[in-house]
């Protein structure tokens, strides 16, 4: 809907709430996330799409908020760092960051984490080489990437086991998964 000077309404869902953004059609959804809606866990590295540090979910699929015009946004149901951890506890891949160091500068760390919970939501168990793969689009200046890979294996086995006490708690005989 036009409301005048260029400035349009833009109808979403943001991290299960739903908003009404008041934006140019050609913002980045980046920038309105973090001005308008101060969501600024979300972080701009390079603003080119090259460092996944402005990493979200757009009707479930990971992307660059920084080269999203927000005008595509219409409809979208989206979700921000913000948006991961539960009520009461912080979603296990955050909470493997900080047991493993997974964090350094805090620049890339919310891309990162978008990332895994998407690497571990498609595959539960991957493999280094997976996690490797699922992590390419992000891009960290502060560690070797060791601590991160190593979080994204504790996520997995924070998983894992989570579902193992849920199957014993609900005498559920599936085999169990190998643990990553």
């Amino acid at each position: 809907m036009k409301m005048g000077d260029g400035v349009i309404e833009i109808l979403c869902t943001v991290n299960e709430e739903p908003r009404t953004l008041r934006a140019y059609p050609m913002e980045r959804l980046l920038d309105v996330l973090r001005e308008q809606l101060q969501l600024t866990g979300t972080k701009e590295g390079c603003g080119e799409g090259e460092c996944g540090a402005c990493s979200v979910f757009i009707n479930g699929q990971v992307v660059n908020s920084c080269l999203v015009p927000v005008a595509q946004v219409e409809g979208a149901t989206i979700k921000t760092i913000e948006g991961i951890a539960g009520a009461d506890q912080l979603h296990a891949v955050q909470q493997a960051f900080i047991e493993y160091g997974g964090a350094q500068c805090g620049i890339c760390t919310p891309g990162m984490v978008m990332a895994a919970v998407d690497l571990l939501e498609r595959n539960p168990n991957p493999s280094e080489a997976d996690i490797r793969t699922g992590l390419a689009g992000n891009l960290c200046r502060c560690t070797g990437y060791m601590k991160i890979f190593e979080s994204v294996v504790g996520a997995c086995k924070k998983d894992n086991e989570a579902g193992e006490k849920q199957n014993r708690s609900t005498k559920t005989h599936e085999p169990t998964r190998n643990l990553c």
